[in-house]
């Protein structure tokens, strides 16, 4: 008998216990852990990291007021409150490229452990907390893993081990974890529009002896990208057989295959992005539309190229444009929450996002992502790329 599900299952973002990166660092006092997470994070700046801790004010009066404190070169401190959990904090968390916890406090799904003489029993007590440890730190020379450890991890002896003082060596293995945990891009081939002012298909236009949107697929996969058509819902009431009835070539039925329907209605190329990362919320995508013909294999191996993780996203625009370009975009899967942050307020723009969003930006020549909308356009275009 088939199980009841009361809510529809879709794609959840990897996590760990409270953010999609993290690791906790436990075994010491807690102004140890704080000055090895402060020494690792100042030599990792092309990252946006956090620390996760507990505070230990003895007398603490709840905040009537929660204070936004901004500094003009961009620094904000907030003093509020609220409840810890998972969920919360998994939101509070999704901008970072990795966190660090305070694992004497709270529990990480990957861990490094100090070895203190004298925090064994500390250690005893949270060992079934140590699920995945990363390296161990020791705080002595001659000390070794505790008989818990040794009992639990039959590789211990494989597991590294770093001095307290080796911190060049920590930071290089905690950069591996972070370099590790950068998410893979998939490519969005952008075919959902009306096309009303061109009057006909603009993904179907030729401009490179094939149909604009095959093109463009063709162009992202051949930087190895699993690649996607984002393309119009179709009509459920008719379900398959629609599709069967109007796809018949070999051709069209991959492309059927590889399509992402819109599950975000009547949004535009805003609608087509939420569509992707409500599929995979675990990638970055690079999104393409079809109705920028002189895009080519240079700009997108640039666009990787200059790439940034650690940006909401990395975009291009021309150098005589005020804007980014919001249809030939890589978008990092923390970009997702902030789209739908956008759509809670009432934008559906994705431009408006990038502009006031944290992203990386590379300035190209205009006629590079000079887009086509009407068929004079386009024959001026086509006979520009054919010359």
């Amino acid at each position: 008998m088939k199980k009841h599900q009361k809510h529809t299952n879709i794609t959840k973002r990897k996590n760990g216990n409270f953010a999609p990166n993290e690791i906790s660092i436990l075994g010491a006092k807690c102004g140890i852990i704080a000055d090895l997470v402060y020494h690792v994070s100042s030599e990792l700046s092309q990252f946006k990291l956090a620390y996760f801790d507990a505070s230990h004010a003895k007398d603490v009066e709840d905040n009537k007021l929660s204070d936004f404190t901004f500094h003009h070169e961009g620094n904000l401190s907030i003093t509020t409150s609220g409840p810890i959990n998972e969920y919360v904090q998994r939101i509070q968390f999704s901008q970072f490229d990795y966190v660090f916890i305070n694992g004497n406090h709270y529990a990480g799904s990957k861990q490094i452990v100090l070895l203190d003489p004298e925090k064994e029993t500390s250690i005893n007590k949270r060992i079934d907390q140590i699920t995945d440890i990363q390296f161990f730190v020791k705080l002595t020379d001659e000390i070794a893993p505790f008989d818990a450890l040794k009992k639990k991890f039959s590789n211990w002896e494989h597991i590294p081990q770093y001095g307290i003082d080796e911190i060049d060596k920590i930071k290089q293995h905690v950069f591996k974890l972070m370099l590790a945990a950068i998410p893979k891009v998939k490519g969005l081939v952008l075919t959902g529009g009306k096309s009303t002012r061109m009057g006909e298909d603009k993904s179907e236009l030729n401009y490179h002896g094939k149909p604009q949107k095959q093109f463009v697929k063709e162009l992202l996969e051949a930087q190895g990208f699993d690649t996607f058509y984002s393309v119009r819902p179709f009509d459920s009431a008719q379900g398959d057989k629609r599709v069967s009835n109007v796809i018949s070539s070999e051709v069209e039925k991959s492309q059927y295959k590889d399509s992402i329907p819109d599950t975000f209605f009547n949004l535009g190329p805003f609608g087509g992005i939420c569509s992707a990362f409500q599929k995979d919320p675990n990638s970055a995508w690079m999104v393409l539309a079809t109705d920028l013909p002189f895009v080519n294999e240079d700009l997108v191996k640039l666009l990787l190229q200059k790439r940034n993780p650690s940006k909401v996203a990395t975009a291009v625009k021309g150098k005589g444009k005020q804007f980014p370009e919001p249809l030939i975009t890589i978008y990092e899967p923390k970009a997702y929450s902030v789209l739908l942050q956008y759509l809670a307020q009432g934008y559906s723009c994705p431009r408006k996002m990038l502009i006031n969003s944290d992203v990386e930006v590379i300035e190209v020549e205009d006629h590079l992502i000079r887009n086509v909308n009407t068929p004079e356009e386009y024959q001026a275009a086509k006979k520009e790329i054919i010359n």
